[in-house]
């Protein structure tokens, strides 16, 4: 299921990999926003729709949910373009990379040199994730 930075659908993701009904076989993200807690972002929006808890936002950060379940198998891929101008302060994919190293969860992190997040970053490796949902479903 590849999807341009949304957090929600790479939330969707792990929740599926990780649920005992687990339909879910792969899971790619192209720039996603993958510690809101961390970034204003993500800060603004879990204020305006959880409150000021935030102990409540983790449960919806793909960050601290990949540390709820260690030990996946399947390869989670990510791709981020370098010169995307909310890298370093609202996507935070470094984060995510740390968590999943920590919870022995496998990671394609690829930050891909003169690209943002646009058109044509989704374009030229739009492939790389077909295949990679195609090799976890072997279909290859």
């Amino acid at each position: 299921m590849p999807m341009k930075g949304k957090l929600d659908r790479i939330l969707f993701g792990l929740e599926m990999l990780y649920s005992s009904e687990c339909f879910l076989k792969s899971v790619s993200a192209f720039a996603p926003v993958a510690n809101p807690i961390n970034c204003p972002w993500g800060q603004k929006a879990f204020t305006n729709y959880l409150g000021d808890n935030k102990s409540d936002w983790e449960e919806y950060d793909a960050t601290c949910l990949v540390t709820k379940f260690p030990n996946v198998s399947s390869t989670i891929l990510i791709d981020q373009g370098e010169d995307d101008k909310f890298l370093p302060d609202q996507l935070l994919p470094h984060k995510f990379e740390e968590a999943c190293k920590k919870a022995n969860v496998p990671l394609l992190l690829r930050f891909q040199p003169g690209y943002d997040h646009g058109y044509y970053f989704i374009a030229t490796f739009i492939d790389d994730h077909i295949r990679h949902h195609a090799q976890a479903l072997r279909l290859n």
